[in-house]
């Protein structure tokens, strides 16, 4: 039966910033891990003793994972530092389950419903992420101050918006997570109705 501990989850991402880039650029990898069961309760089993690790103790049935790097272009003239160019990098990793294992039409049927329910809750995920991108985007526009020959203080502006703008989204992954996550909520009903007979 299912643990507790199930859940489909948001990786945490990676954030950093670097020097001047040739342009701004989102990949997608999916991976897959293999389960088999001949009813809904030993694929959920299985999903949950092999599936993404989620903590110390549990596992996910499906992840999304992505790291994101700023590259920015700063100039500085007659004292003033400009950002004239930030170039962004997503790189999203999608981890799904698939199921190897031979089953009868009725639960053929209700593992493809499942997977159209955990493809659409990373797929948000996705979303919000790229949501993200374009919220730092605008944030960094026309970004200048006057500062010192290495426009450290303008660096540290930016920095500072781009770690603001990556915590407000985090909140509505974690937000969005909440909700999909409670009783009677999205993951909720799609487990129930892959493990019912």
């Amino acid at each position: 039966m299912r643990r507790i501990g199930l859940a489909i989850i948001a990786a945490a991402c990676v954030l950093t910033c670097g020097a001047a880039s040739a342009g701004t650029k989102l990949t997608v990898h999916v991976r897959t891990y293999d389960v088999a069961g001949s009813t809904g309760a030993e694929l959920v089993e299985a999903m949950d003793g092999l599936g993404p690790r989620h903590g110390h103790a549990t596992r996910a049935i499906a992840e999304t994972g992505y790291t994101v790097h700023w590259k920015l272009d700063v100039t500085r003239d007659n004292g003033i530092c400009r950002l004239r160019q930030a170039n962004g990098t997503i790189d999203l990793t999608y981890t799904f389950p698939r199921r190897i294992s031979p089953s009868g039409p009725a639960l053929s049927k209700r593992w493809e419903h499942f997977m159209v329910g955990v493809r659409q809750h990373e797929h948000t995920h996705g979303r919000i992420a790229k949501q993200m991108m374009r919220a730092t985007d605008t944030a960094l526009a026309g970004l200048e101050r006057p500062d010192n020959w290495f426009c450290t203080g303008l660096r540290w502006d930016a920095r500072r918006r781009i770690n603001a703008i990556y915590a407000d989204y985090e909140a509505r992954q974690n937000a969005f997570d909440a909700r999909e996550h409670r009783d009677g909520g999205h993951v909720d009903r799609l487990v129930h109705a892959l493990i019912k007979n």
